[in-house]
């Protein structure tokens, strides 16, 4: 008889606290404030000292059992002061952002052999590329002159991506062509910035 009873205060004692934990905005602490005596009984548990054992059938057993979802725990919310975040919120990616890759033309500058102009490909603020959009070729001197000035200064693996910037030493032969290289160069960078 004992324990029929301590079942059934122990069943009600724990429907009261669901019903609290639920409906209160500050379910955890709740919870924690509980008095051990509220604390359900196990049923079918051992007797207590001192109790009278029976041989008919425990009255525990003939005692209503919770729905499943009264035995589940109870979702709680954070309070809007605790600073967790919800089960909702959005998760940010770990993958770093990539540079944006962009183009950038300098002027056409005349020279006496010629127009010259320089366009870069950047990614983020590095040069990563240089392209001698126009060089001289008139003359079969300035078209070779134009040819060392590109080689020399354009690509992805010319001396304007290595040195990333338009402080580059003249070409031997083709001061022109170089001068007006760097000076488009140095508009399309000033452009850029």
């Amino acid at each position: 008889m004992r324990r029929a009873l301590l079942a059934i205060t122990g069943l009600a004692a724990s429907t009261t606290a669901l019903v609290v934990l639920k409906s209160a905005p500050g379910a955890s602490q709740v919870a924690q404030d509980l008095p051990a005596e509220a604390q359900p009984a196990v049923p079918g548990g051992a007797a207590p000292a001192g109790a009278e054992t029976s041989a008919a059938p425990s009255a525990s057993a003939a005692a209503p059992k919770p729905s499943r979802s009264a035995a589940r725990a109870p979702a709680t919310r954070p309070s809007p002061t605790s600073g967790a975040r919800t089960p909702s919120a959005r998760k940010t990616s770990s993958k770093p952002a990539q540079p944006t890759t962009r183009t950038v033309t300098g002027p056409v500058v005349e020279n006496e052999y010629g127009n010259v102009q320089v366009q870069i490909t950047l990614s983020g603020s590095r040069i990563v590329d240089a392209v001698a959009l126009e060089l001289p070729e008139d003359t079969a001197q300035s078209d070779q002159r134009s040819r060392q000035v590109d080689d020399t200064y354009s690509g992805t693996s010319g001396l304007v991506v290595e040195l990333q910037g338009a402080d580059l030493d003249t070409v031997s032969g083709a001061t022109a062509t170089s001068t007006a290289y760097r000076q488009s160069l140095q508009a399309a960078l000033d452009r850029a910035s």
